[in-house]
């Protein structure tokens, strides 16, 4: 399922995701950001190396990448998580469509 719109939301520490069957997701750009899978966030996850977010962490930009996934660009500098759709609707706590 792909997202039919997307916007930055409450001075960009959230994510609205508007999907092909109508549904809303709201997403916090601190949630997300401790859900990157980004391999630099997988190794620190796995050496159990806590990440420091600050609260008034935002989303500076948004970019699609293919019919896929989004790549998101924190402030604090991280840049390199790529969320698929499937993922996002994961973290949402909406079902993921498999086909």
């Amino acid at each position: 399922m792909q997202p039919s719109h997307v916007a930055l939301i409450e001075r960009q520490t959230a994510l609205a995701i508007t999907w092909s069957d109508g549904s809303v997701s709201s997403l916090g750009a601190v949630a997300l950001r401790r859900a990157s899978r980004a391999a630099s966030e997988i190794r620190r996850q796995a050496d159990g190396v806590e990440l420091s977010v600050e609260p008034d962490l935002c989303v500076e930009a948004v970019e699609p990448i293919g019919n896929y996934a989004l790549r998101l660009f924190f402030s604090d500098g991280h840049d390199r998580g790529i969320y698929p759709f499937p993922y996002l609707r994961e973290l949402a706590g909406l079902e993921s469509d498999h086909g």
